[in-house]
């Protein structure tokens, strides 16, 4: 896993470059799979080999996560980004406010799970990369 283009690709998300292009990327570094914990505001990176490397999200503002998960809102969120109407910033912040503690991205599966403080989650297919 390369790691310096792991550090880059987070520079890229909060500079609002479309998450596509940050997952081609990230899959050209080794990543099979992220988790971001919107709790302790931290990624983890994993490799198929099961390296993980651990990186700081540097949300400055980071609202607390609200108590129920709202998975339309998180849903509608997504959505929301993908149009280009948000960036990553007023992502993450939304989804904390809807009560997202977690999201999981599985870069092969083509799939992110977003998790709720009690386990609720919600799974949103994304197109699958090209290998």
């Amino acid at each position: 896993m390369d790691t310096r283009i792991i550090a880059e690709c987070m520079q890229l998300s909060f500079a609002n470059t479309p998450f596509p292009q940050v997952l081609q990327k990230l899959a050209g570094a080794g990543v099979q799979a992220y988790t971001a914990d919107l709790i302790s505001l931290r990624s983890t990176y994993y490799d198929e080999n099961g390296a993980a490397f651990d990186e700081k999200l540097p949300l400055a503002e980071a609202p607390p996560i609200a108590s129920r998960f709202d998975a339309d809102s998180v849903a509608n969120t997504m959505r929301t980004i993908q149009r280009g109407e948000i960036g990553y910033v007023e992502f993450l912040q939304r989804v904390m406010n809807a009560g997202c503690a977690s999201y999981r991205v599985f870069l092969n599966g083509g799939k992110v799970i977003y998790f709720g403080r009690d386990g609720d989650a919600l799974t949103e297919p994304f197109p699958a990369l090209r290998q």
